[in-house]
């Protein structure tokens, strides 16, 4: 835990004229902007801004030197903490590393900055007929540079694998100021351990990004999109398998919202839940093809080869863009529920898939065990095991509620082959899971070479328990 040596004005003073691409930000500054998803993320009160690597590496050298601790941020959409501040650190931000360095269409790969918006990357990929191989829901502000520390899953996950796999090459700042330099563009290297990926789910530990190699992928923009009723995740599986294994589409998306979320936030947007029925869960799932027409028949002809083997209770195509934007927003707009239950425990887990009926019936009893008042919102990437689930209850929880509700959630998902959190990283808010359910062997070794590569302890601290 490190504790503050300089005062922000005493940072200022250093920081200002360290480098001509280094732009630095103070209190004052920093009052007016938006904190991202954590109100404390500006709390250390001094910003920088590099606008090169040589500016990040100039910084760190400076910080390392002095004992002044570093937290690396990007488009501040973080969920478990991982970008807050405390008086005495320096905030190291990626929003002036912001170019697309090259698109390659015949490689069908892109050099970018740490800072380049993954929407930003789409809509230039898109301009060669391809796109990223991952997408989220806050595409319009994640960065390329945050995706890769917290290693981000998303839609394309079950199709794709995470952002580990979608990575290249990478250049990053260690916390001793040098460049580690990597920039990679092919699939195979077997040339010893793959070092990058240290950065990649580092959440910052153990330096700080600022360019990276992607795979592309083409882009398919003829889509269809449909609404179904599933009676459990056994039978959204089924609907998977069946047109993930058709000739001529692909499946780009299957969303699964088990029945409390998507009746309370349907109820909410005014949403037509008429071909819902009772009790039943819904499938968001989309395809794409040649064209829309094409995508829509294999749609149509699926749905009626599966609604009796399936037992589907319902179903609804999407008859234009604008119905199929609507579908989406109802699985993406998924913070519906803070404005009645603020601060509410939230969590991100994946198990097996096949595991997930049983998961999810085991959770609700652990739940009814603490309080037979508990229940809880349950939505995700079906195809992949990942589940988000948020508490319907105000918080924060009392510390020892919030353990009894961890260890409810958490119970049994390291020993069915799953994870305590999924893609949103341990961060501030995830450490006494970290602690309690990763595995002690993978701790101690992330320990070790945390020692190694920062043995101050300067990289966000605080944060992932080193």
């Amino acid at each position: 835990m490190t504790t503050a040596r300089f005062s922000p004005a005493e940072l200022l003073d250093h920081l200002r004229g360290l480098h001509p691409e280094l732009a630095v930000f103070g209190p004052a500054e920093l009052s007016g902007r938006h904190p991202g998803e954590h109100p404390d993320n500006f709390a250390g009160g001094v910003m920088a801004q590099p606008g090169t690597t040589a500016a990040a590496a100039a910084l760190v050298r400076w910080c390392a030197e002095n004992g002044v601790a570093v937290v690396s941020q990007g488009g501040l959409t973080g969920l478990v903490g991982g970008n807050v501040s405390r008086a005495g650190e320096v905030i190291l931000s990626s929003a002036r590393l912001n170019r697309i360095l090259s698109i390659r269409p015949d490689e069908m790969t892109a050099e970018v900055e740490a800072g380049v918006a993954l929407e930003a990357l789409q809509q230039a990929a898109a301009r060669h007929g391809l796109t990223t191989g991952i997408d989220l829901g806050s595409r319009g502000s994640a960065t390329v540079g945050g995706m890769v520390s917290t290693n981000a899953g998303g839609i394309l996950a079950f199709r794709n694998g995470v952002m580990r796999h979608q990575v290249l090459g990478l250049e990053a700042v260690l916390p001793s100021g040098e460049i580690f330099h990597d920039m990679t563009r092919v699939v195979k290297v077997s040339a010893g351990p793959d070092l990058k990926h240290l950065f990649i789910g580092g959440e910052g530990a153990f330096g700080f990004v600022t360019k990276v190699v992607l795979k592309l992928e083409p882009l398919r923009p003829h889509r269809a999109t449909a609404f179904l009723g599933v009676t459990d995740a056994a039978a959204a599986l089924a609907v998977i398998r069946h047109f993930r294994g058709l000739s001529g589409v692909t499946l780009e998306a299957a969303e699964m919202m088990w029945p409390r979320y998507i009746r309370d936030h349907a109820a909410l947007k005014t949403f037509d839940l008429s071909w819902l029925e009772d009790g039943a869960a819904a499938l968001l799932i989309e395809l794409s093809a040649e064209t829309v027409e094409a995508a829509t028949a294999a749609l149509e002809e699926g749905l009626e080869a599966l609604w009796e083997p399936a037992a589907l209770r319902g179903g609804i195509v999407a008859q234009s863009l604008d119905q199929a934007r609507k579908f989406w927003d109802i699985r993406e707009d998924s913070g519906f529920y803070y404005t009645a239950i603020p601060d509410a425990a939230s969590f991100d887990i994946s198990v097996p898939p096949t595991f997930l009926d049983a998961y999810v019936e085991g959770l609700a009893a652990r739940l009814e065990a603490i309080d037979a008042s508990y229940a809880a919102y349950v939505y995700g990437h079906v195809a992949d095991g990942n589940l988000h689930i948020t508490l319907i209850k105000p918080g924060p929880l009392p510390e020892a509620e919030q353990r009894a509700v961890e260890a409810a959630v958490y119970s049994g998902i390291r020993e069915a082959g799953g994870s305590f959190s999924a893609e949103h990283g341990v961060g501030r808010e995830k450490r006494h899971a970290y602690e309690a359910f990763a595995a002690p062997e993978k701790q101690a070794l992330a320990r070790v070479i945390k020692q190694a590569i920062d043995p101050k302890g300067l990289f966000n601290p605080g944060k992932v328990p080193f």
